[in-house]
């Protein structure tokens, strides 16, 4: 069984976010008003083959822990796509 995933990577609170930043200012400058904050982040959308439900969850999870998240500075959140 194939198995569809997206992992969303964000930096924890209270780690400055530069690149954030950097996109509030260019929308208000596009004349975009009134945004507070940005934050910024990075999507991972995965396919695994073969794989059982239970065997991806585990698999995933060992992804983001090994490669896809700096977790000193990065939270992430894994999702099955149905």
């Amino acid at each position: 069984m194939n198995i569809k995933a997206c992992i969303t990577v964000t930096l924890k609170n209270g780690v400055l976010d530069p690149q954030g930043q950097a996109i509030r200012q260019a929308l208000n400058s596009l004349d975009f008003p009134g945004i507070g904050s940005v934050r910024q982040g990075k999507v991972f959308d995965i396919t695994l083959e073969d794989t059982s439900e239970p065997d991806a969850e585990k698999l995933l999870q060992d992804m983001c822990e090994k490669l896809l998240a700096n977790t000193v500075i990065e939270d992430y959140t894994v999702r099955i796509i149905r």
